[in-house]
């Protein structure tokens, strides 16, 4: 957790008061204050998503997105803030679905299985994609679960750790039976699902592209009546089949009318119809219309787009139903493409789990058994079951098992990382030879013990470290003339290191204190306004291109922690990325905190920063009187200090100064309400252009613009955008 100082005056006080007074007891209470707070299991959810690789977008050139992500977030944020046990949290995200089938919770605990980067399209072989899915699931709970990268013993055995290609293929047995599909499951009393209306603009964009799909229907059969005039053919056939196509379709509407199912069908085209059944008679080819007659370059690309924008919406339509991002057991169904969100199915192949030759999955040689680390078997039970159900559930309880030291130790690790900002054990995810040491083995030991005797339980664990001298020491020792190294010293923890806020951490940070936070907890993702080039630029999905990110209509849904923003693989917001925010195809074990130039142009000259700035200092004057009173006010806000007497000169004067040099303005421009796309359609590899409506900027309400408030209050603001610059606010001291 991070704990900066209050920004409540009159609880800061109180805590100071307390502290003087008995500075145990006040710290003790103050840890009690943040685990009870429910903003607590955002938090240490933003760090547990770190670690399983959570985006709402499957990655690769399919990069759809997921619907239902966002219930396995809520899943994790109620799964900390209920204190769940460790071991039954490891349990349910490895077999939930297998421990308690019919219990909606355990359904969203196994959207961990499914959160690594996944696509199956037509122009890839079913096989391999299936055991991509098998690999990748295989060394992520190896890295999250036991700190253990197994992917080195794919095609051999490990080189350096004792974990065979055996091992390797034993695990992955447990998985072979492991199905994808969204899953059926009623929304729990304690999910958030408001903002469901936002589904009124994809239901708009839908049927735009059906009246694109329609117009290019009618140009086809323009078209075909042409192609027959030129060719000099008899009609009549086709005539017939125009025909019998119009009612065909007229009939299945109906139909579809008279037993709606909600379920969202591709769009079928008369002209389409009509050629599928003269194929079906046997006609000649040559004696009816090529499939996309007389179409150009726009013709080709736009239909396309529609068509293929289509299919995307029926994940996006997705997140709006009671559907869990989910896993099955069973039997591997033959697919060889996914355009549509996957239900469970009852048919198929039962694999077989072998140790691939070179890790190719058409060159099995020897059969394995489900299993675990050989490494664990003195300490924890071998014996798993081989039907096609219950595997998991084996696997999980060996791997949740006290006597498991890889578990105990994984975690410990990594909730220390959380609080000191660098782990025991150097690598988090990889306790082997090739990962660093640990620095304190014994401290690790001791933590995992207490873990266990504390029944599993995260809170106890964070009381132990919060509560101890080790972490509540200062950042401001005073320097030694002889002794340890400044790196000495951080090994030692004689000292607290100051750390920069994260990513995430810095947005939060300025949209509280300038007021804006809206602190709802969970559901669906929002989206923030980003970078206007990055959020319209073109970007390939689905052999075409994905919507636009457009941001949602009001403040109150923008501004939301940054735990909820939409996380695409093909697309972060640049704030966030250049801040270190770690890209989800790869499970991250600690975040880096790198200084680059890319970070003063976010921080200083980019449209988020100015506007938290503004509003900042709108609520500083609002809440104030003096310029006095009100510089103080913002001083409180960033800092919860007073300024210096230098401080107030200094900001004083820029102020004064900056305000006769803000008395014109420039009036913001209007958000954009249609944007026109330049692309190179995929088949012909000619350019084409196409036109995408932003139909949620059409309601949008911007925040606080300059044109709002005096020139007093847009010259604080200048003052306030330094204050958000400062070290001081950007670091944790």
């Amino acid at each position: 957790m991070t704990s900066r100082a209050s920004p409540h005056p009159s609880r800061g006080g109180h805590f100071q008061a307390a502290h003087a007074e008995d500075a145990t007891a006040a710290l003790a209470a103050l840890v009690e204050r943040l685990l009870s707070s429910p903003h607590y299991g955002e938090r240490m959810a933003q760090h547990w998503l770190d670690v399983v690789r959570y985006a709402d977008s499957s990655g690769f050139a399919n990069d759809f997105e997921r619907g239902n992500a966002w219930r396995y977030r809520g899943y994790v944020v109620r799964s900390f803030n209920q204190d769940k046990p460790n071991d039954q949290f490891m349990r349910e995200q490895i077999a939930g679905d297998e421990i308690a089938p019919q219990d909606p919770e355990h359904l969203l605990a196994t959207g961990f299985l499914r959160m690594g980067p996944w696509e199956l399209t037509g122009m890839e072989v079913a096989k391999v994609a299936r055991q991509r899915f098998l690999d990748d699931v295989t060394n992520s709970v190896g890295e999250t679960f036991l700190a253990h990268s197994l992917q080195c013993a794919r095609c051999h055995d490990h080189k350096f750790d004792p974990v065979p290609t055996q091992d390797y293929c034993a695990i992955q047995a447990v998985f072979a039976t492991t199905q994808l599909a969204e899953r059926p499951a009623p929304f729990l009393k304690e999910e958030n699902v408001q903002g469901f209306e936002e589904k009124a603009h994809l239901v708009l964009r839908r049927a735009e592209h059906l009246t694109m799909l329609r117009q290019f229907d009618d140009k086809l059969l323009s078209n075909a009546a042409k192609w027959y005039a030129e060719q000099k053919l008899d009609r009549n056939a086709w005539d017939a089949a125009v025909a019998a196509a119009k009612q065909s379709l007229s009939s299945a509407a109906s139909t579809k009318k008279t037993n709606a199912t909600g379920k969202m069908r591709s769009f079928t085209g008369i002209y389409e119809t009509a050629r599928t059944l003269l194929q079906r008679q046997g006609l000649p080819e040559h004696q009816y219309p090529p499939k996309l007659v007389g179409f150009g370059p726009e013709d080709f690309g736009n239909k396309r787009v529609a068509r293929k924008g289509l299919e995307r919406l029926r994940w996006e339509m997705e997140r709006y139903k009671p559907y869990a991002l989910a896993v099955y057991s069973g039997k591997t169904p033959t697919l060889t493409s996914v355009t549509s969100p996957v239900r469970m199915q009852t048919t198929g192949e039962l694999e077989q789990t072998a140790i691939l030759a070179g890790g190719d999955p058409f060159s099995p040689t020897t059969l394995v058994r489900p299993g675990i680390l050989s490494a664990l078997t003195p300490l924890v039970s071998a014996e798993l079951p081989t039907p096609v159900e219950g595997r998991r559930k084996a696997f999980a309880e060996r791997v949740a098992s006290p006597q498991n030291p890889l578990t105990t130790r994984a975690i410990v690790n990594r909730v220390w990382m959380w609080h000191f900002g660098r782990p025991i054990a150097g690598n988090p995810n990889n306790f082997g030879s090739t990962g660093r040491v640990p620095t304190h083995p014994e401290l690790l030991d001791y933590l995992a013990e207490r873990l266990v005797a504390g029944k599993w339980s995260f809170k106890a664990l964070h009381r132990e470290i919060m509560n101890s001298a080790a972490y509540q020491r200062s950042a401001q020792m005073e320097p030694l003339l002889q002794g340890p190294s400044r790196e000495g010293l951080e090994q030692s923890y004689a000292d607290y290191t100051p750390r920069r806020l994260s990513a995430e951490e810095l947005r939060d940070a300025a949209l509280h204190v300038t007021g804006e936070l809206n602190p709802t907890l969970g559901g669906i993702r929002n989206r923030p306004e980003i970078n206007l080039e990055a959020a319209l630029q073109p970007r390939m999905v689905m052999g075409t291109f994905a919507s636009a990110w457009v941001p949602n209509p009001l403040p109150k849904q923008r501004h939301r922690r940054s735990l909820y923003a939409l996380k695409l693989r093909g697309l972060m917001d640049p704030l966030l990325e250049v801040f270190n925010s770690p890209a989800p195809d790869f499970s991250c074990e600690r975040r880096d905190a790198s200084t680059v130039t890319p970070q003063v142009f976010s921080m200083f000259n980019s449209q988020n920063s100015h506007s938290r700035a503004l509003a900042m200092a709108a609520r500083a004057v609002k809440e104030s009187g003096s310029n006095e009173a009100t510089l103080h006010r913002c001083f409180h806000l960033a800092f919860s200090r007073p300024p210096s007497a230098a401080e107030l000169t200094a900001c004083m004067e820029v102020w004064k100064v900056r305000q006769a040099n803000r008395a014109s303005l420039t009036p913001s421009p209007a958000p954009q309400l249609e944007v026109r796309h330049e692309a190179v359609e995929e088949n012909t590899v000619e350019r084409f252009s196409f036109s995408e409506k932003l139909y949620a900027n059409a309601e949008f309400i911007p925040d606080l613009q300059l044109s709002a408030v005096d020139a007093r209050t847009r010259a604080l603001a200048e003052v306030c955008l330094a204050m958000l610059n400062s070290n001081e606010f950007v670091y944790l001291y």
